[in-house]
Parts: structure tokens; C-alpha cells; sequence
């Protein structure tokens, strides 16, 4: 009673936003939260009944009447029935997280061409880089609506976990690791993102804001940082990584390779690269697929 009451009281709040999805990573994630609790609630609601039912018909009592078999040993029947059902439910759960996660690292649109945006998680801050437009940002991104982003995640700091529940599920950010993820908004709004693993004394704070808006806002916002905003230098970053909080600020600019540097410095064995022809990576240079030649997973500092 307790747990119904505190799931139905959260589902009330505006802030129980999982089940409030503006992408189609996110809806297509709900749908198979929806189809996992119909096939759980297959076997959980029979099975509460029947507690129901045996503690009240053979509960001791003078005058009960119900069969006493002590030499009862077991009944094929029965376990046919009580293997069998959640072999079924868990090959069919089983199947549709397979094809829902694999459908997942592509882009959600393929008619749209999509942007790129690299993550570098801090203690206690998240700064954002954008390779194409050359600028960056911390504690916030913005997005264009309806345009497929690909998020480059790493860690500068203690691993952490990069969450926008509206948009998608969230990813581990490792140093010496790029990961990768792919969301998209797709009405214009604000949007909450959050860092989902304990991280120290400013985990609490070390959240950001995700604004979508239309491609031409976001192009006007583009130019606005790059003649209005200072230049993260390379003395800056090293004194926005030391442990502390951050406010919002935007820069007009970053050293080049910043991100890729952050990954091999951390222990990386493979230089991440863009899988979509014609992109461009922090150093500016087009490429085309993902070097996994010397990559050792074994070498991440922190490990999974």
C-alpha cells in the first residue's frame, strides 16, 4: 500500500517527468517501460491474488476443511505453468529491449542533418562543446528543435551519469572513454538534465538546462556567443575542472581538440571520431568513422 500510494502521489507531481517524453528517444523508451510493467504485472497480480487466496483457505482454523496432502510432492502441471509463463515474458521483454536499444544508436531522424555537441563532465559542473559552431558553454546547452543531436560523453573528474529524462535515457560519461548518445527535442522548451551518479559533495547541484528552440533562434544564439561572450583558454578550463560550482557562462571559443585531449590524457587508448560523413571533429577536420583500433576497454581509470 505503502509503495502504491508513493508511485501514485510522484506520478502526480509535474516534476515525475519519464513519463512526460518531447523526443522520440524518449517515447520509444517509454513504450517499453509501458510494455515491461504490463508483462510484470502478468505474473505479479495473479501471484497477490493467490496469496490472498491460500492464506485465507488454508489459514488454521477449527472446522477448516481444506485437503491436507503431506506426501505431496510436486506437480508438473503446476511448474509448466509457473516456468513457463515468465520464460515467455522474459524472451518477449528480452526481444524488445534488444531491437529498442539497437534502434537507439542511430540518429532518431535520417532526413535531418544533425548536430554534434561533446560532454565533458566536471566536479561539479558539465561543460558542453560545440565543434561546428566553435563555441561552448557550462551548465546549459542549447538545441535546435527537431534536429537529431549526437552527444560525445567523457569525464574530466570522477565517472558520472548524463541524464535528460524528457529526451532519453541517460549515459555513463568515464574518463579515458567516449561515449555516445543520441536525443532530440522535439517542441521547443526547457528541459532539465541532470548528472544521475553520485559524484561528491556538489553532486546535489550539478545539474543544467537543456533549451530546445527553432534553427533560427538557435543560429541567432550561435552568433550572439561568438561576439559577445570571452574565450575559453586553456588556464581557463584548467581552473573550471578544479572541484567547485559553477554558474551558467557561455565562450566564443575553446582550444582546439579540447575534448580529445580530455580522453587521452585520462588514460584513453582510441581517439573518437564522428560516424556521420562530412562532420567535423574539435580540431575541425572532416571525418567519417570511429578508430577503434587500439581501443582498450580495460584501461578506463574508472572502470563500470
Amino acid at each position: 500500500m505503502v509503495a502504491a500510494m508513493a508511485v501514485l502521489l510522484t506520478g502526480c507531481s509535474p516534476e515525475y517527468v519519464v513519463f512526460n517524453p518531447v523526443g522520440p528517444v524518449a517515447k520509444t523508451e517509454l513504450h517499453l517501460i509501458i510494455l515491461s510493467t504490463i508483462l510484470v504485472a502478468i505474473v505479479v497480480i495473479p501471484v497477490l491474488i493467490l496469496l490472498a487466496v491460500i492464506v485465507y483457505r488454508y489459514r488454521d482454523k477449527p472446522g477448516n476443511n481444506a485437503p491436507y496432502s503431506p506426501q505431496w510432492v510436486d506437480s508438473k502441471k503446476l511448474e509448466i505453468v509457473w516456468w513457463g509463463i515468465p520464460i515467455i515474458i522474459i524472451a518477449i521483454l528480452g526481444a524488445f529491449t534488444a531491437k529498442t536499444t539497437f534502434s537507439l544508436t542511430k540518429p532518431p531522424e535520417n532526413n535531418v542533418k544533425p548536430i554534434t555537441i561533446q560532454v565533458v563532465s566536471l566536479n561539479w559542473k558539465w561543460l558542453f562543446e560545440y565543434p561546428d559552431q566553435k563555441i561552448a558553454t557550462v551548465n546549459y546547452v542549447n538545441i535546435p528543435t527537431g534536429v537529431p543531436v549526437q552527444f560525445e560523453l567523457t569525464s574530466d573528474a570522477p565517472m558520472n551519469s548524463f541524464w535528460i529524462p524528457q529526451l532519453g535515457g541517460q549515459e555513463y560519461t568515464m574518463p579515458g572513454m567516449a561515449m555516445r548518445l543520441w536525443l532530440q527535442a522535439d517542441k521547443p522548451g526547457t528541459y532539465s538534465g541532470y548528472g544521475a551518479n553520485f559524484s561528491g559533495e556538489g553532486f546535489a547541484h550539478m545539474n543544467f538546462k537543456v533549451n530546445s528552440m527553432s534553427e533560427a533562434d538557435f543560429t541567432n544564439w550561435v552568433n550572439q556567443v561568438k561576439s559577445s561572450s570571452p574565450a575559453l583558454t586553456m588556464a581557463g578550463y584548467n581552473q573550471l575542472k578544479q572541484d567547485s560550482l559553477a554558474k551558467q557562462q557561455s565562450y566564443s571559443s575553446y582550444p582546439p581538440g579540447l575534448f580529445n585531449d580530455v580522453v587521452m590524457q585520462n588514460g584513453g587508448q582510441y581517439m573518437y571520431k564522428q560516424q556521420m560523413p562530412g562532420a567535423s571533429d574539435s580540431t575541425g577536420n572532416s571525418s567519417g568513422s570511429m578508430d577503434m583500433s587500439n581501443m582498450d576497454m580495460g584501461n578506463s581509470d574508472s572502470g563500470q
